[in-house]
């Protein structure tokens, strides 16, 4: 007896090994998904956001996040400016490396000096004056009838990290999370897409590119060969891609497993005839990043040269004075205009407004006469929820049937429209009030906030 058990238990060790082994070498692809994104999201608030690595892993990475990441542990390197992160310490091996003006980027492949190219040294925009007034300073002009709807937690919503309230051009009301501060990097998430969408808008008043312009994949019997600059803009792209989050999806592997992401979403096959449904898709966004790189590039430079990587700092960031935004590139220099937009609340504020002022900054016109009403004419395949140019038409859904628009409960200006990104990061946006309202937090979906409320109770608190 003690013979057979000592065998068994010998054999048991034997499988455990075994399994442990497969684990670490050929560790699933969930696995691997989640330890990348711990690595991304450590690496770019600690270098980004000069955050503390271990309170970023327990509240962004997995107090949010799926169960298996309770079992992530993280180790910072300063020095070399990498973050690598295990579950259990030895499983999933994500490793993210940051590049000066470029951010954080994945590197699934483990080539760091590839990675670690694609940077270039940014200008250093002037610092907005404490005692100058918003937008050339952070000096906020206080209406308290506004501040007091700011300070209700019930209309800032669960995980509120920053907030503030433009009026007629003056920052009227602002509110800051526990930990944060009007000087925090907070990341857009997908109100990155609307930030693409300007670049793309500045390329088109360079005359670099044309809305109906097509042929972005080599092959002209290519059927994707077809698809224009406008339906990439419109989501209407007819590319197959699938958006899930929380499981291994196009989304998140092509986030977190693939050093090119470009390519990857250039590699997904035409699912219908463009222009004929609407499917919101990163991927999509992450084209149009291909395509601005390489139209801003022209024959002259790599579409992943500093001079390209920065023109986002150089023809955006730094005309609206948002010292503080960084867009993010993955491991082969494809900027990452679905995403990966760190900024600070009141710089995502200088954005907002510049939309309102139609594209106009300080006076000076830096995207096409009429191109931001484009961007928020409903794209036809969208059934009204979205934009032309990477904006929505509706605000959160919450609770709301899937298709139905969220908005008639809460009685909002018609010409409302708004960004919005993953975990509750939105910038509402109503023309007719002269109004931009910024909400950034960690807010999972499933909580269900809207902050149209908060919006119905500024607009009514403005009259």
């Amino acid at each position: 007896m003690g013979r057979k058990f000592k065998l068994a238990a010998a054999a048991a060790l034997v499988l455990v090994g075994g399994a442990v082994l497969t684990l670490v070498l050929h560790p699933p692809e969930l696995l691997r998904v989640g330890a990348s994104y711990g690595a991304k999201m450590v690496c770019s608030n600690v270098f980004i956001a000069g955050r503390d690595a271990q309170a970023v892993l327990a509240d962004d990475v997995q107090a949010p996040g799926h169960p298996l990441l309770k079992l992530l542990q993280v180790r910072v390197d300063h020095e070399q400016k990498l973050v690598r992160a295990d579950l259990l310490g030895f499983v999933g091996k994500g490793l993210a490396v940051y590049r000066p003006g470029t951010g954080c980027a994945v590197v699934p492949d483990n080539d760091v000096a590839q990675a670690a190219q694609h940077q270039f040294s940014p200008l250093k925009i002037w610092a907005p004056s404490a005692n100058v007034a918003w937008p050339t300073g952070s000096q906020a002009e206080p209406l308290p009838a506004v501040q007091a709807l700011l300070a209700q937690d019930a209309l800032a919503g669960p995980g509120m990290r920053g907030m503030a309230v433009i009026h007629r051009g003056r920052l009227v009301a602002q509110r800051y999370g526990a930990g944060f501060h009007a000087d925090t990097p907070l990341l857009g998430w997908s109100m990155t897409k609307t930030v693409s969408a300007a670049l793309v808008g500045i390329l088109i008043a360079d005359g670099k590119l044309t809305p109906q312009q097509s042929g972005f994949w080599p092959d002209a019997n290519d059927p994707r060969a077809a698809i224009t600059l406008a339906q990439l803009m419109a989501m209407s792209s007819g590319l197959q891609f699938n958006e899930g989050y929380g499981d291994v999806s196009d989304v998140t592997r092509m986030l977190y497993l693939e050093p090119d992401m470009a390519a990857y979403a250039a590699a997904r096959p035409l699912a219908q005839k463009p222009g004929s449904a609407f499917n919101y898709s990163s991927g999509t966004t992450l084209l149009l990043s291909r395509i601005w790189q390489r139209a801003a590039a022209g024959a002259k430079a790599a579409p992943t040269s500093a001079a390209v990587l920065s023109l986002p700092h150089t023809r955006l960031f730094e005309p609206l004075g948002m010292s503080s935004a960084v867009m993010e590139a993955d491991a082969r220099g494809n900027l990452v205009g679905s995403s990966y937009v760190y900024a600070t609340t009141q710089d995502w504020a200088r954005f907002g407004q510049f939309l309102l002022q139609d594209g106009i900054w300080q006076g000076k016109r830096l995207l096409p006469e009429g191109f931001v009403a484009n961007m928020r004419e409903v794209a036809p395949a969208s059934g009204g929820r979205y934009g032309q140019g990477q904006l929505w038409r509706w605000g959160p859904s919450g609770a709301t049937p899937e298709g139905q628009d969220p908005d008639p409960p809460f009685k909002l200006p018609a010409d409302t429209y708004w960004l919005e990104g993953h975990d509750g990061q939105t910038i509402a946006i109503v023309p007719s009030k002269q109004l931009v309202l910024v909400r950034l937090g960690l807010t999972p979906h499933r909580l269900n906030y809207q902050p149209q409320a908060l919006l119905a109770a500024v607009i009514k608190a403005l009259e």
